[in-house]
């Protein structure tokens, strides 16, 4: 297996994507053009697995690039297009995950709103249609240079997910809730609540018990420090569990890369 996206297109986990009465619940702060979040998938797809059935999660789209005009990110000296492309290559260098930076010189996006809606108006569907939305986005411009500001290229995805999952994504549906008030609502509710949070970095990840204040982590982070935030917050939950092969893994995540896989078996901490 190459480092490449394995697996059909638009595949997803077969799963419940929440748990009823969880013992953790967490808020994943993202943006679908933000290449640390993609270097987060492996730490955060294992979480899942260890603990399933025991989470409950809700993303927010936190709006990361509006447009370049009021884009400012002081802790890596980025204020234009060309200047992300050092830093996708450095979120490659330390997670592994397959990122073409090449989008930076040939098909700069202008903005991660249109992306980010996408994803609230997926949530309307279910919360599974928006994981199927949300990872195809991040493939797309992150493994093959797709600029998703273009109406054109989220379209694509938006058919090439309905293909894959019928039962789970009504394209139609979709975009006539990309064009309503309710998903824009819902997505400025998220950039509200990010900014009122003070998270300016992603990932962030609010993990706590039911209707607390929990615990923030903010940041690209090895899969032992989420797990030991995890079991902070709920110690009788233990260390989780992993899966016994790939076939085992391939069977919850139909849908992997190769650094996805090694951390999930043990090859990597």
């Amino acid at each position: 297996m190459t480092d490449r996206v394995v697996g059909s297109a638009s595949s997803a986990a077969r799963h419940d994507e929440t748990a009823a009465e969880a013992a953790v619940e967490i808020v994943y702060y993202t943006d679908p053009l933000c290449c640390w979040s993609w270097a987060f998938e492996p730490q955060w797809r294992l979480l899942r697995y260890a603990f399933a059935g025991q989470l409950a999660w809700r993303y927010r789209m936190a709006g990361m690039l509006r447009c370049w005009d009021d884009y400012q990110d002081p802790i890596n000296s980025i204020h234009r297009p060309a200047q992300m492309g050092p830093l996708w290559l450095q979120a490659h260098q330390m997670s592994g995950m397959p990122l073409d930076a090449g989008i930076w010189t040939e098909d700069q996006p202008s903005s991660s709103w249109p992306a980010c809606l996408m994803v609230k108006a997926a949530e309307f569907q279910s919360p599974m249609a928006a994981e199927l939305i949300l990872r195809r986005l991040r493939e797309a411009v992150m493994t093959e240079r797709r600029n998703i500001t273009r109406e054109a290229v989220l379209n694509e995805i938006i058919d090439a997910c309905a293909a894959a999952r019928p039962d789970v994504v009504d394209p139609q549906r979709l975009r006539h809730d990309m064009d309503g008030d309710d998903a824009r609502t819902n997505f400025m509710d998220d950039v509200k609540n990010a900014r009122f949070r003070q998270i300016g970095r992603f990932p962030a990840l609010v993990i706590r018990r039911p209707r607390t204040a929990g615990t923030l982590i903010i940041g690209w982070r090895p899969f032992d420090i989420l797990l030991k935030a995890v079991t902070e917050v709920a110690p009788e939950l233990g260390g989780g569990r992993r899966p016994g092969d790939a076939d085992a893994y391939l069977a919850f995540w139909p849908h992997l890369t190769k650094p996805e896989l090694e951390l999930a078996l043990g090859a990597e901490s």
